[in-house]
């Protein structure tokens, strides 16, 4: 009777385990990328999956890591600044200003600009954010240019991509 309950519960624990990995087995980011014509800037607005990025700061820092706390907006700084980047065509790397952070139950908001700076054609955007974590990851780009949105995709195979 005891076997039979034991062989029952873990029965039931892996179905749960199953399904719980099977929910979240698509793994995507999004950024749109906007010239505000009041400011002069270029905004940067990123959006990931909370649980993804939760998980990859854990590991990286070897503890656990609650973006919902303010102390762990560090932490995210750090990544997104080393994986998302913007270099001119000359090779110049544009300076990107960290705005902040809003973290709810599903997802990671990030907000930076490139202060007085129009994105110029030919320059190249690097974005790995979570590719470097999750071979599935794919972060689309919206990137308006005057009227019109370019779309740019990014994955393994494409973590580099150049302004049209």
């Amino acid at each position: 009777m005891i076997k039979r309950r034991l062989r029952v519960v873990a029965a039931v624990m892996l179905v749960l385990a199953c399904v719980t990995a099977a929910a979240h087995n698509f793994h995507m980011g999004m950024a749109d990328i906007s010239y505000n014509e009041r400011t002069g800037s270029t905004e940067i607005v990123h959006t990931y999956t909370g649980h993804d990025l939760t998980a990859l700061l854990t590991e990286i820092n070897g503890r656990q890591i609650d973006l919902g706390r303010a102390d762990s907006e560090a932490a995210l700084r750090r990544y997104v600044e080393q994986q998302f980047t913007v270099t001119r065509a000359d090779g110049k790397r544009l300076p990107l200003h960290w705005i902040g952070a809003k973290v709810d139950a599903d997802s990671v908001v990030i907000f930076q600009e490139v202060p007085k700076t129009r994105l110029s054609k030919g320059d190249r955007i690097h974005n790995a954010v979570l590719i470097d974590f999750i071979p599935s990851q794919r972060n689309t780009v919206n990137l308006q240019i005057g009227n019109a949105t370019r779309t740019l995709i990014f994955d393994q195979k494409n973590i580099d991509q150049i302004t049209p």
